[in-house]
């Protein structure tokens, strides 16, 4: 698979071979989908907490004899029916977090790229080096890449100015390559990258 690649001018520099093992494979969205599914859980607390009739307060003495009163019989003023009584079935604190195998990792990671480059969700950049770390610098690369929606930017080392510019837009975030991720590539409607980060990419998923 082959992509131009621009500058920060929007103008096409050269062309790039993309590889095919990582960029162009049959795409497993079932993988992509349990992926995605872990880190969203990741990201739950998990710290609901209700008492069972065990827990609360109170209770202990029977409210009344077992017989001869009319009424129904109960041993305890906390069992769930009664008011300020405990919670059937209680929710209790848990860990949401599961995991899967490495191959299914780089499966569903090379899926989420495979995506953005068939969709033509990809712009690879020679270099992303803003002339100084204010938002309108992002903004005006925006705008010379002619891209909306929510945009993820992709760099190998670290760019200050670049997180620095993107930091107050809503829409535009900057990550370095090592931490790419399923979640973030899917919750993007572009995937902007540096030619190195390209590089760093298909050498870690070969």
């Amino acid at each position: 698979m082959k992509i131009s690649v621009k500058n920060i001018a929007g103008e096409k520099v050269k062309d790039l071979t993309l590889k095919d093992s990582v960029w162009n494979i049959e795409a497993n969205d079932l993988v992509l989908k349990k992926m995605l599914k872990l880190q969203l859980d990741a990201t739950r607390q998990g710290t609901a907490k209700a008492k069972t009739r065990s827990e609360v307060s109170g209770g202990g003495k029977k409210p009344w004899r077992q017989k001869g009163t009319g009424r129904a019989r109960q041993g305890s003023n906390r069992a769930p029916q009664w008011r300020g009584g405990g919670i059937v079935h209680a929710v209790t604190p848990r860990d949401y977090t599961f995991d899967i195998n490495k191959k299914e990792r780089v499966l569903a990671l090379k899926s989420a790229l495979t995506h953005k480059a068939q969709d033509k969700e990809l712009v690879v950049l020679d270099n992303i080096k803003l002339a100084s770390l204010k938002t309108s610098e992002a903004k005006k690369l925006i705008k010379a890449l002619e891209l909306d929606g929510k945009i993820l930017f992709v760099t190998k080392d670290e760019n200050e100015d670049l997180y620095m510019a993107t930091r107050n837009l809503g829409y535009a975030y900057h990550i370095m390559s090592e931490d790419i991720n399923c979640l973030d590539l899917v919750n993007a409607d572009y995937l902007v990258i540096d030619e190195e980060a390209v590089k760093n990419i298909e050498e870690v998923l070969k």
